[in-house]
């Protein structure tokens, strides 16, 4: 059972404004406060240490047949030492395993918890599955910024056909015939983007913005079939005139005739004033 004096150590005194304040025995022990109130123990084992003043312990790292003696903070975090260890090893952070005491110690551990102290050796391995995951995914990101860009300079030529399916279009709509291999061209530069597009391999919001130029090509080239026939019917339109605007005083005249001879014919049937006979009886 815990005596008085035990107990009175762990007691919070109130200060009269909602918070706590530890013992004077407490913070003169083996014991500290941490920021919020919490009472915990001392995380170096002197009692007698000044606790403003933490100080830094020398480590031996051994990374393949090399050792590494590293200058570092006793209260410092494994994940600290793996940052101070990444630049003469060459080892990236996520792919340094740091053991010690024949255990794999987490990068959120601390070096003094754990009981590293000055001259402790600990030892260093690559994590080569961590390292295959980061390159992969780093060759991944790579591809997918390559294949944004790509994207983004078909969006840029697919701009540049969109204006002249639009001028055509106005001019075909408006009467005006156009000549069909200009018609034929744009739309093999567009089903060229469409291949381009096709042949890029992307994911998320790349595979998005790929998505949304494929149907922007396809509705172009769908406009410019549709302009295509209409384009061919005025064509024809645009011959017959033709051919009537160099045929014109042939046909003009071969009619004047046609007509005299109807007219001749209808006064000899008709020679004089036209006599109606018939009388209708009304009902």
């Amino acid at each position: 059972m815990m005596n008085k004096d035990h107990h009175h150590m762990f007691r919070m005194k109130s200060d009269g404004k909602g918070f706590s304040s530890p013992p004077a025995k407490a913070a003169a022990g083996g014991w500290e406060v941490r920021p919020g109130g919490m009472l915990v123990q001392r995380r170096s084992s002197d009692s007698n240490q000044n606790s403003g003043h933490v100080p830094n312990i020398k480590v031996r790292v051994k990374y393949g047949s090399s050792y590494h003696e590293v200058s570092i903070s006793s209260q410092a975090s494994f994940g600290e030492l793996k940052k101070m260890l990444s630049g003469p090893t060459g080892l990236h952070t996520q792919d340094q395993k740091l053991i010690f005491k024949e255990k794999e110690r987490d990068s959120k551990a601390f070096l003094d918890l754990v009981g590293v102290k000055d001259g402790s050796k600990i030892l260093l391995v690559e994590d080569e599955l961590s390292r295959e995951r980061r390159c992969l995914e780093m060759r991944r990101n790579a591809v997918m910024e390559k294949a944004s860009k790509e994207i983004a300079a078909i969006r840029f030529e697919v701009d540049k056909l969109a204006k002249q399916v639009a001028s055509i279009e106005l001019e075909i709509n408006g009467g005006k015939k156009v000549v069909e291999t200009v018609l034929l061209n744009l739309i093999e530069l567009l089903m060229t983007q469409l291949i381009k597009l096709d042949g890029i391999s992307a994911d998320g919001d790349v595979k998005l913005q790929r998505r949304m130029q494929v149907k922007r090509v396809q509705k172009y080239i769908e406009t410019l079939d549709v302009l295509k026939m209409r384009n061919s019917g005025l064509g024809k339109v645009h011959l017959q005139q033709q051919h009537q605007i160099l045929t014109g005083p042939k046909i003009y005249q071969k009619q004047q005739e046609q007509r005299k001879q109807v007219n001749n014919f209808t006064e000899r049937v008709n020679p004089g004033p036209v006599v109606v006979t018939t009388k209708w009886e009304t009902f």
